[in-house]
């Protein structure tokens, strides 16, 4: 989703994540050259379960870099405000893709793996905040994914066919079930176990913060203008003059690189969110259950611990249309009022708008993979709508 363009407001709007509580981590500028066993550029959700994982695994590292690893993390803005503050946290392990569509792209085997994947990831990231004693506001949640104008009730049966001999947890609702337990007027859905959400910026400050506990160093601005590989390690050089040299270098930027690191084509798509205040009228159901829609562009929804409702949507393909401001009133009227027509019983007051950009993959899945043609450089980009599960 969209840049930040400074510590509390995007580029458009203002999202709910801003406003929580601890989200501080410290970070200060690089104003002298180094030289370091890892570099992790971008310091959002992303650069955050990365620089969490190299810290807690550096002493293990010491075989590889004769010394417990250095790690150093970069990003040219202030910790957290990117992409992770735009998110609207549904950690789904469905990617956007239905299986039986990826399975005619890639294969039946590559898409299994990918589904299989997404799953024990959310196992893991539910594993991971409880070990570590996280708060960030993480619940289980089931997902409920409706029949729309991509996908109809029979794509959607024949879908809950395809996850079930996975092992994958599925049930295909008919219409009276959505109509009679949901009281929505679709012809089918499927009902899936296994998701979660959470407040993302509570939960990447968390792990940076462990992270720097173990060692790691922070510094903000710092932004990395031109990247040079060989056999031996890496050069960064940065903004302000200051050189990082580094044995190994993994970006986390999402389709925000430098022009040498390359990766496939990924569209970029303009998006819109808004977050309604804590008097939202919520049916019981939707307080476990999250719920997206097989249609172009589709609905997204979900509500908080603290009685809110947040939905997104509106998706159109434009790397700048989501920063026209607007445009942002009218894509928040349009959402609230596709929701209160899908869900009559749903009544809310918007207090949160904003909007972004992100990109995605021919087959929405991300590109986590050594930089086309360069040594010791990795890409960690969670393209589509699965990034913080990817």
């Amino acid at each position: 989703m969209s840049s930040a363009t400074n510590e509390r407001d995007l580029r458009t709007g203002r999202s709910l994540w801003a406003d929580s509580s601890a989200l501080g981590v410290e970070a200060k500028p690089l104003t002298a050259s180094t030289s370091v066993d890892i570099a992790v550029i971008g310091a959002g959700i992303t650069g955050a379960f990365m620089a969490h994982a190299l810290s807690s695994a550096a002493i293990g590292l010491k075989e590889t870099f004769g010394r417990p690893a250095r790690i150093l993390v970069l990003d040219r803005r202030p910790p957290l405000y990117g992409s992770t503050l735009a998110s609207t946290a549904m950690l789904q392990w469905e990617i956007d893709l239905p299986l039986v569509e990826l399975t005619k792209k890639i294969g039946s085997e590559k898409a299994s793996r990918a589904y299989t994947r997404c799953f024990r990831a959310l196992c893991d990231l539910t594993a991971l905040i409880k070990s570590e004693r996280i708060r960030c506001a993480y619940e289980d949640r089931s997902t409920l994914y409706l029949a729309g104008d991509l996908y109809g009730s029979r794509a959607l049966a024949t879908e809950t066919d395809a996850r079930r001999e996975l092992g994958l947890p599925s049930q295909f609702l008919s219409a009276a079930d959505l109509r009679d337990n949901y009281g929505i007027n679709r012809t089918g859905a499927i009902l899936s176990t296994g998701s979660s959400c959470a407040n993302p910026g509570q939960l990447a400050a968390a792990l940076l913060r462990r992270a720097t506990s173990k060692g790691a160093a922070i510094h903000s601005p710092a932004e990395v203008l031109d990247v040079l590989s060989d056999p031996e390690g890496v050069s960064l050089r940065l903004d302000n003059g200051v050189v990082v040299r580094a044995k190994k270098v993994v970006f986390c930027t999402g389709y925000e690189l430098p022009k040498r690191v390359c990766i496939p084509k990924a569209d970029i798509l303009s998006t819109w969110a808004i977050a309604s205040d804590t008097t939202a009228t919520i049916p019981d159901w939707l307080k476990t259950t999250m719920v997206w829609e097989a249609s172009d562009p589709y609905l997204y929804f979900r509500s908080t611990p603290d009685g809110r409702i947040i939905l997104g949507g509106e998706d159109e393909e434009s790397e700048t249309r989501h920063s026209i401001a607007r445009l942002l009133d009218t894509k928040a009227k349009t959402l609230k009022t596709k929701l209160e027509q899908l869900v009559p019983d749903i009544r809310l007051q918007p207090q949160y708008k904003w909007a972004g950009a992100f990109g995605s993959s021919t087959t929405g899945l991300p590109y986590i993979a050594p930089a086309e043609d360069m040594d010791n450089v990795w890409v960690v980009a969670g393209l589509g709508g699965n990034g913080i599960t990817y």
